[in-house]
């Protein structure tokens, strides 16, 4: 069937599976390095309790069947390779069903590892990565060009991120119908990075510039992804243009690079390569008959999960990031629709003395992303993906956020547990364990261009309350 493949996009598929892959690979490195201290058999919320009230078919798992700490990790690695593998252009290099079987485990891999996650993993983009790569599996490989129907899922995916994203936002806050939120956001946003203080200290009209913009980069510009070239090309370039406005301002671990990814399923790949002096592609032929019903069997799919989004778009009561089905497929997405006016930080300290008095001296554990040190300069971490940072944000705005995990989280600081350490820039207390850890909640805001010059200091905090009272391990110290 001529009308099943699109030849002119081989370029577009190109950029769109290898980009994939490394982002696939930043999840993978993200859990491998990360997994012990949040979900391992000792951590926080471990795997092996999750799965024992946890039914196959609410999270399909391959650690439902077996866990062990060395088996995640063997699963984790297994995936990062198999990542580094496509994205170096292995399945290219393969037959087209061999293709495939590659992006399937990617995506039943990292199915695993969500859907045992739990409030780690709890992410709008764990499930856009998901959705993204099960699509890929049908995108094919060098063997035969790109089949339309998969591109226009492609970008009906991105229209669901970019639109549900818009109507969330104008139904949510009302800052962002009277333009206002980036006033707060480039400082409330869950982790700044090196540029978001300049960012967040640009005049006011010009924030008001970038609200209005990013209104019409998620309410209109989506509508042209669906239109005949070269207008879907120019719609993917100014998406494209904004997420790595969003990129430069902040960290959201892989959600922008993605959203980007998406973007090129509407590029038209043949006048791409002419704007890079590229050769033309040849087309390869027809696809498989096999091939072909694999794909219209997933249009099918998607056809049908597609009512539960778009019945959520159109609802006053929209709902942001959710899954409908245990497999991550069809979501609905969106972020900020409502945006804080304030930040509040939480910040963790230990002392090794025995007798708590008024003198007692406290050491702050430092974080490797959220805001501590006031002098440190915020760091750029996405597309890796900082789990224990961005709850710790959560736990700031209230500590209903942090219920589940935060006694674990100091019963381990109380034992220097080596891997919930290992998630920390800095253990105060390297030689032994603390005899108790408190918590105490700071108000904190960017420093004016004087304050920054005057103290180097690029935030400036203000103590509240106490968030968690100095707390020890039964049995030791008074």
């Amino acid at each position: 069937m001529e009308w099943f493949t699109a030849s002119g996009y081989w370029l577009s598929r190109l950029v769109l599976q290898r980009a994939l892959a490394g982002i696939y690979l930043a999840g993978f490195v993200s859990a491998a390095l990360q997994f012990r201290a949040l979900i391992g058999e000792r951590g926080m919320l471990p795997v092996p309790r999750y799965v024992a009230y946890a039914p196959l078919r609410r999270a399909p798992s391959v650690f439902q069947f077996h866990y062990s700490d060395r088996f995640f990790a063997a699963c984790a690695w297994s995936g990062a390779l198999l990542s580094a593998a496509v994205l170096a252009g292995g399945a290219d290099a393969v037959p087209l069903w061999a293709a495939m079987v590659m992006w399937a485990a990617l995506w039943a891999l990292y199915l695993s590892i969500v859907n045992v996650g739990q409030t780690w993993y709890a992410f709008g983009w764990e499930s856009l990565l998901l959705e993204a790569g099960f699509l890929a599996v049908f995108l094919g490989n060098a063997r035969t060009d790109p089949p339309v129907l998969v591109l226009w899922l492609l970008r009906w995916l991105l229209f669901r991120v970019e639109f549900g994203a818009g109507l969330i936002k104008v139904r949510g806050d009302s800052c962002w119908r009277d333009l206002t939120c980036l006033y707060y956001h480039h400082e409330t946003q869950p982790m700044p990075g090196p540029l978001s203080w300049f960012f967040h200290r640009l005049p006011r009209p010009l924030h008001r510039v970038e609200t209005a913009a990013n209104h019409v980069a998620q309410l209109v510009v989506p509508f042209g992804l669906l239109a005949p070239q070269p207008v879907a090309s120019v719609a993917a370039g100014l998406i494209i243009v904004t997420q790595l406005w969003l990129v430069a301002s902040g960290n959201f671990a892989w959600l922008n690079w993605v959203t980007i990814v998406l973007a090129f399923s509407a590029v038209d790949g043949t006048a791409m390569a002419d704007l890079f002096s590229l050769p033309h592609h040849s087309p390869v032929g027809a696809a498989p008959l096999w091939f072909e019903g694999l794909v219209l069997a997933a249009t099918a799919l998607v056809a049908v999960l597609s009512w539960w989004p778009v019945r959520n778009m159109l609802s006053r009561q929209q709902r942001m990031n959710m899954s409908f089905n245990a497999f991550h497929l069809v979501n609905t997405y969106g972020a900020f629709g409502s945006v804080n006016r304030s930040r509040h930080e939480v910040v963790v300290e230990g002392t090794d003395e025995t007798e708590l008095t008024d003198t007692t001296v406290w050491k702050e554990y430092g974080f490797r992303g959220k805001p501590g040190d006031p002098r440190r300069t915020p760091r750029q971490f996405a597309p890796y993906h900082l789990r224990l940072d961005w709850l710790m944000w959560f736990a700031g705005i209230s500590p209903g956020y942090a219920r589940q995990w935060f006694g674990p989280f100091v019963e381990r600081l109380l034992t220097n547990d080596p891997a919930t350490l290992r998630l920390l820039r800095h253990n105060p207390f390297p030689g032994a364990p603390p005899t108790h850890v408190r918590a105490r909640l700071y108000l904190y805001r960017f420093t004016t261009w004087r304050e920054l010059r005057e103290t180097g200091a690029w935030w400036h905090r203000t103590l509240e309350r106490e968030y968690l009272p100095p707390a020890r391990l039964a049995g030791r110290g008074s």
